[in-house]
């Protein structure tokens, strides 16, 4: 069977969100690339969002892989309405069969967060076997550890958490946030997604890492204060969840902000100034991480 391989430009800081919103309408996958490289489609695909993409690249060719019976300007407008932007040019070219499963296997290799701390995906033996190894299914979720925006989330837990904690992870993806918080000595962690494909993968990879967590949707989610509060989304969703995160943070309780670009931390930390005490930002590969206690 030929697979259609549709590839376009976009801003970097829309990579995520289309990527989720073309896996939602219908792609079998898609893989970011920069845009002045070269991608050949059917290397790298990825089944996530969760692409290594260094922050200093400012546009992406996004190479999305359909079936034949897939319309590719249906697919490409409904992506684009869902995060709404405007349809950008593209291209369609047919390409010959291929075992996707095996070639996203290759690609999503254990990563090492830390001394201590790994994520290791399921088809992987654990490099070492001491070491506190998150072991993690993706699927169609968010957060393999490849980017570098959730590798900063997790060494942060690593830093903050002591043992006993209630932990909230607010748009938890993979779950791999609470799954570490969980491991790490958390007493409770919960997950919130909008995503039913994100908590499905979520609560799947728990029980691979035989921890409990309580994983949500955004709409039935349980409004129960947290000591630790992690969100490693977009700049955008995390400035309307202020006032919500706020809300669900303890007095003294500590925050992290995720997901961000280096350029955007002013305008995240000033939605969060009225209730929170900020340190210096965090920056890795033009990313950053914005963390604070609440007063």
């Amino acid at each position: 069977m030929s697979w259609l391989s549709v590839s376009f430009e976009v801003p970097v800081e829309h990579v995520e969100a289309l990527s989720d919103a073309l896996l939602e309408s219908g792609a079998a996958a898609v893989d970011a690339a920069e845009a002045d490289a070269d991608p050949v489609a059917g290397q790298g695909i990825l089944m996530d969002a969760d692409a290594a993409m260094p922050g200093a690249w400012r546009r992406c060719v996004l190479n999305v892989l359909a079936t034949p019976g897939i319309d590719p300007a249906a697919l490409v407008h409904a992506a684009c309405a869902r995060v709404g932007m405007a349809p950008p040019p593209w291209q369609v070219r047919e390409i010959a069969d291929a075992d996707w499963v095996r070639a996203t296997h290759q690609q999503l290799a254990p990563v090492r967060v830390s001394s201590r701390l790994w994520i290791v995906p399921s088809w992987h033996d654990a490099p070492d076997p001491g070491a506190v190894n998150i072991v993690l299914d993706p699927g169609l979720a968010f957060g393999t550890g490849h980017h570098v925006t959730t590798r900063m989330c997790l060494r942060w837990l690593e830093r903050v958490v002591r043992g006993g904690e209630t932990v909230l992870d607010y748009g938890c993806g993979s779950g791999v946030l609470a799954i570490a918080a969980m491991k790490l000595g958390a007493a409770r962690a919960v997950g919130v997604d909008i995503d039913e494909l994100a908590l499905l993968a979520a609560r799947g990879n728990a029980l691979h890492n035989r921890v409990v967590v309580d994983f949500h949707s955004a709409a039935d989610a349980p409004q129960l204060p947290a000591r630790i509060v992690v969100a490693n989304i977009l700049a955008h969703p995390l400035i309307v969840l202020a006032p919500l995160l706020a809300r669900l943070t303890v007095a003294n309780g500590r925050l992290a902000l995720a997901g961000l670009l280096a350029g955007q931390v002013g305008e995240v930390r000033a939605a969060y100034q009225p209730w929170y005490d900020f340190e210096a930002p965090e920056e890795d590969e033009g990313w950053a991480l914005v963390s604070g206690t609440r007063r």
